[in-house]
């Protein structure tokens, strides 16, 4: 039986009983298992991120978090309402999202990881959609967790873009649990879909042949029961199943010959 490909999965440094922990909700754990994928939760430092970590993945996983990436990243000053950040996660998510292009990796950002992905292309936010005219509430309702990932707005994706080849219905409906999004895209960035407010709600990286896809909603909410989520997360582990083919293929290559394979990695 072959083995799983892995996954990196970023983590969010919180306080846990007093002390500092790296910590992954289970619910994206286990989107990535019931994928036939393989979690590897990937600890970060702001002062010491090892890209080399990436060299034995098959794929990356840039997690939601009630966390917000610092404004100071994208040159804005701190609104009032933003008030969680995790300045050891920034510096984890924007130097390991231009690795992991370089090498060709595999990555699925979802909401903060969304957001992470369009600071990394040097896009900016607002931080607080809700105070934006002609834009929606997209937070999530004080409600349990059922009312709060069920879906909630209407999305229109992208005729002829990379979402829309893995879930050829144009038109879903998706959750809503964010108080960011995109004011400025990166450039780089192609836009996926939009909601009815014309608020961006999924991107890809349009250099980037493989899979390069981040989501402003939450798929991994009970995936098997919802079309585009499913479909989101069948073609994130066909892609990862694939790289750990080309790895196993390459360390193969490596072993017989005893000569080294060069990677190189961005620099940005």
């Amino acid at each position: 039986m072959p083995s799983r490909p892995l996954v990196g999965v970023i983590a969010c440094r919180r306080e846990v009983e007093g002390h500092p922990a790296h910590m992954v909700t289970d619910k994206y754990l286990s989107a990535l298992r019931a994928y036939g994928l393989a979690p590897v939760v990937l600890p970060v430092w702001r002062d010491s991120v090892d890209g080399d970590l990436l060299a034995h993945l098959d794929g990356l996983l840039l997690t939601g978090s009630y966390s917000n990436v610092e404004p100071s990243r994208y040159g804005a000053e701190q609104a009032p309402e933003n008030t969680r950040g995790d300045l050891h996660r920034d510096a984890a998510a924007l130097a390991w999202i231009p690795a992991a292009i370089a090498r060709g990796l595999p990555l699925l950002g979802i909401c903060r990881g969304f957001q992470e992905l369009n600071v990394a292309y040097g896009g900016t936010l607002h931080q607080a959609v809700q105070n934006v005219p002609g834009l929606f509430d997209h937070r999530e309702p004080e409600a349990d967790y059922a009312t709060r990932y069920a879906p909630a707005h209407d999305i229109e994706l992208h005729p002829g873009g990379r979402l829309a080849t893995l879930h050829p219905e144009l038109h879903a409906k998706v959750n809503s649990l964010h108080q960011q999004g995109i004011d400025r895209l990166g450039s780089g960035l192609a836009v996926e879909a939009r909601a009815p407010d014309g608020l961006i709600e999924a991107v890809s990286v349009a250099e980037v042949p493989g899979f390069a896809l981040a989501v402003q909603w939450h798929p991994e909410w009970h995936p098997e029961e919802h079309p585009l989520y499913h479909a989101i997360f069948q073609g994130f582990a066909t892609a990862c199943r694939e790289h750990g083919v080309s790895r196993a293929s390459a360390l193969a290559t490596q072993n017989h010959s005893g000569d080294p394979i060069l990677i190189q990695e961005s620099r940005s």
